[in-house]
């Protein structure tokens, strides 16, 4: 049977350099999982892998879509499975890989079977997202659903305000529709994730926000100005510079804010990853490790 070999973990643990040499040795793709690259317009705010780091391999959902043309994890499913039939017809081996661990599971595994929302009730909450704020939101999720906000990414409003629909349309938990089945797959997926110690992955992070901010991030935001209000902008890396053009608080502070919301961020992808509970740890330079797993 064929092989997708999963490469996950948090953000700037050292999954582009990884997959590069994995996909050389292997003679495959890459295909990406992350929520935010596949946008043509986001490239500084999500640290999409220039052509030098991408070391001659082909990659896949990377500059594919628009903020104009909106990317969920159902759409994802179905694009990303019809590219692997085309891959496996090729290769024994395609590597899918990034930090978006929903996109990764709606492709290994499907979908969750969670119930339509009436539109009335998601305008009712976005009402209340911009009047009440994202705290007030987020208590009511930890009352309603303690399980899901345990290890969802709490300070992306898109994903509270989702799951608090779910439960006040349904009177049950969000996560009582989460993995009530698994979907077949005509390959086996192979999950590993990357980890390194918390304080060398917090450099690292702080390092690769100073170089985003060196290399323009606050002139990228600007120019999304007009589509400050899409799903696409609402995510760490430019959430914090809107306010800060805004006049909102100083550079100083924007920076902080950044730095700290990426460390939080890559904390809540390796809690989600660490409880899917199906996911072998490796260090990002045990390529080694990792191509023997594959084979057993």
């Amino acid at each position: 049977m064929k092989t997708l070999l999963v490469v996950a973990g948090p953000t700037a643990v050292g999954k582009t350099a990884l997959c590069v040499q994995l996909a050389q040795r292997l003679q495959t793709d890459v295909v990406s999982a992350d929520s935010r690259q596949l946008y043509r317009e986001l490239t500084i705010g999500t640290a999409k892998p220039s052509r030098a780091e991408m070391g001659g391999v082909r990659h896949h959902f990377i500059d594919s879509h628009s903020i104009l043309d909106p990317v969920n994890a159902g759409r994802y499913e179905r694009e990303c499975l019809a590219l692997l039939d085309e891959l496996f017809q090729k290769q024994d081996v395609v590597i899918l890989s990034g930090g978006t661990g929903l996109y990764i599971n709606a492709v290994c595994f499907g979908l969750d079977d969670i119930p339509a929302v009436e539109p009335a009730l998601r305008e009712h909450l976005f009402v209340r997202l911009q009047q009440e704020g994202l705290t007030v939101l987020q208590h009511e999720l930890r009352q309603l659903d303690p399980d899901y906000a345990l290890s969802a990414d709490l300070q992306n409003p898109v994903r509270v305000t989702r799951a608090l629909e779910v439960c006040l349309a349904s009177g049950r938990p969000y996560s009582s529709f989460r993995r009530q089945h698994t979907a077949q797959r005509p390959f086996r997926p192979v999950l590993v994730s990357l980890e390194r110690p918390r304080d060398e992955l917090y450099v690292r992070i702080d390092a690769r926000m100073d170089a985003m901010l060196a290399a323009g991030l606050v002139d990228e935001v600007r120019s999304l100005l007009p589509y400050r209000h899409l799903a696409a902008l609402q995510t760490v890396g430019y959430q914090e510079v809107f306010p800060y053009l805004g006049g909102e608080y100083d550079y100083e502070e924007m920076v902080r804010l950044l730095k700290r919301n990426s460390r939080r961020y890559a904390k809540r992808q390796m809690t989600w990853f660490r409880n899917q509970s199906n996911y072998q740890w490796f260090g990002p330079q045990e390529a080694e490790k990792i191509l023997d797993y594959i084979a057993v």
